[in-house]
C-alpha cells in the first residue's frame, strides 16, 4: 500500500488578500507619518537649542522663533491673562501672561509660568507682580494655541482683570489692552524671581522618541499582518 502524501500550497483567497493588502498599506502609511512627525519634532528641538541670542528685542518679523532676548522695562501689575487647561504634575492650573512695557515703548506678553487654579473657577489666583524697572530674559515663542477649539471663542474684556482665557488671540488681547503687542510672547527664564512654577520650557510636548516608538509599533503590525496572511493562505491550500 502506498502511503498517502499530504501537500501544502499557498492559496490565499482574494478577499483575504484584499483585506490584508489594505491593512498593510494603512499600517505602512501610519508608520511613515509617525516618522515624519518624529523628524518635525527633532527639527523643532534643534531650533530651540541652537536659536541665537539678542541683547535687545528685534523688530517684529525679524526675530527667529526661540531666540533668547534681554529686555528692560516694567510689568503691568494688574492686567494679566490666565491661560486655562495647563497641567503641572497632574495638577490643573493656568499659565500667567503679563504685559511688559519696554523702555522704548513697545509691549510684549510674558509667560511667567504656572499657577494652580481652584476648583471654583470663579476664584482666580492672585498674581503678585512688581512694577519697578527691571531687566528680564527669555525665549521668544508663538502665543499658545490649544490643539482643538470646542465651544465659543473667548471674549477679552477691558474692565476686569485678571481674565481666564481658553483660546487666547493676540489681536483680541491687544485690543483689550489698548496697545500694539509684539507678535511673539516671551517665555520667562527659569531663574528670574518674578516667575512662577513650570518654567522648564520645552518646544514640544511629545518628543521625537515617542513618535519613533509609535512608528515601530505600526511596522510591527505590518509584519504581523503578513504572517497571518501567509498562514491563512497555506491553511486554505492544504490538500490530503
Amino acid at each position: 500500500m502506498c502511503a498517502e502524501r499530504t501537500g501544502r500550497r499557498f492559496r490565499p483567497s482574494w478577499s483575504s488578500s484584499l483585506l490584508f493588502t489594505c491593512l498593510i498599506l494603512a499600517f505602512l502609511a501610519l508608520g511613515r507619518w509617525q516618522l515624519d512627525r518624529a523628524q518635525q519634532k527633532a527639527d523643532i528641538q534643534l531650533q530651540f537649542e541652537q536659536a541665537p541670542s539678542f541683547q535687545v528685542l528685534p523688530e517684529a518679523g525679524k526675530a527667529p522663533r526661540f531666540a533668547h532676548v534681554s529686555l528692560k522695562g516694567r510689568f503691568d501689575p494688574e492686567r494679566h491673562m490666565l491661560i486655562d487647561n495647563q497641567l503641572l504634575r497632574g495638577r490643573p492650573g493656568v499659565h500667567v501672561l503679563t504685559p511688559f512695557e519696554l523702555d522704548d515703548g513697545r509691549w510684549i506678553l510674558v509667560n511667567r509660568g504656572w499657577l494652580p487654579l481652584a476648583p471654583d473657577r470663579q476664584v482666580l489666583p492672585t498674581v503678585p507682580t512688581r512694577s519697578n524697572s527691571q531687566v528680564i530674559g527669555g525665549k521668544l515663542d508663538e502665543l499658545y494655541q490649544p490643539g482643538r477649539r470646542i465651544g465659543a471663542p473667548d471674549t477679552v474684556g477691558q474692565d476686569h482683570w485678571p481674565q481666564l482665557l481658553t483660546y487666547p488671540d493676540m489681536d483680541d488681547i491687544a485690543f483689550a489692552l489698548g496697545t500694539t503687542l509684539y507678535p511673539l510672547t516671551l517665555l520667562l527664564d527659569e531663574a528670574h524671581s518674578d516667575g512662577f512654577e513650570g518654567r522648564n520650557w520645552k518646544p514640544v510636548n511629545t518628543g521625537a522618541a515617542k513618535h519613533q516608538a509609535r512608528a515601530l509599533q505600526w511596522f510591527t503590525f505590518v509584519i504581523a499582518a503578513l504572517v497571518i496572511w501567509v498562514f491563512l493562505g497555506f491553511r486554505r491550500g492544504s490538500t490530503p
